[in-house]
């Protein structure tokens, strides 16, 4: 729970640092849908744009029921820190693809004569890609895909999957 507090407060500070009274709406907050229909995952986002073909970003994923037994049933927390680069004539819209690291823990069970849940930490990088769609009044969707590899093995995961269709808004 202290993690996910420290991450919020991180959010709000990230959202308020890029707050401008620009004609040109920057910022996005989305929420992964697949991910909290699919496995019961919360996983909201923050996206920055800085200028018509890139942008940076950041999602909160945390598990909203432990028990669940879904693609990856072990992860309980991540935070996915993204770069972007557009290749549309549209404003930050279109085809994307999009460099990720991801620190994300869990509980994977270990069986040896005894079963016990063991927690890990790791660090995964990767990448994306996907196609977002602008509303002319700043909602937005997005589908993307991706994978990327943990760099410390900490984990029987060897792979991670980055994923969704998410919905927001541009403001």
């Amino acid at each position: 729970m202290k993690k996910i507090t420290i991450t919020l407060l991180l959010f709000i500070t990230c959202f308020t640092m890029f707050a401008q009274d620009n004609q040109m709406a920057t910022n996005e907050l989305k929420l992964n849908m697949s991910n909290l229909i699919g496995f019961k995952w919360f996983d909201v986002g923050y996206e920055h744009i800085l200028n018509e073909e890139s942008s940076i970003g950041a999602s909160l994923l945390f598990s909203l029921d432990k028990d669940s037994e879904g693609l990856d049933e072990y992860r309980t927390f991540s935070l996915t820190p993204y770069y972007r680069h557009f290749f549309s004539n549209k404003y930050a819209a279109g085809f994307f693809v999009e460099a990720f690291t991801m620190i994300h823990s869990g509980e994977e069970e270990i069986s040896n004569s005894i079963s016990t849940d063991e927690k890990y930490t790791d660090l995964a990088v990767g990448i994306s890609v996907g196609t977002k769609w602008v509303s002319n009044r700043g909602f937005v969707a997005e589908i993307y895909a991706g994978i990327g590899r943990d760099m410390f093995d900490q984990s029987d995961l060897e792979i991670v999957g980055r994923g969704g269709v998410s919905i927001g808004y541009r403001f």
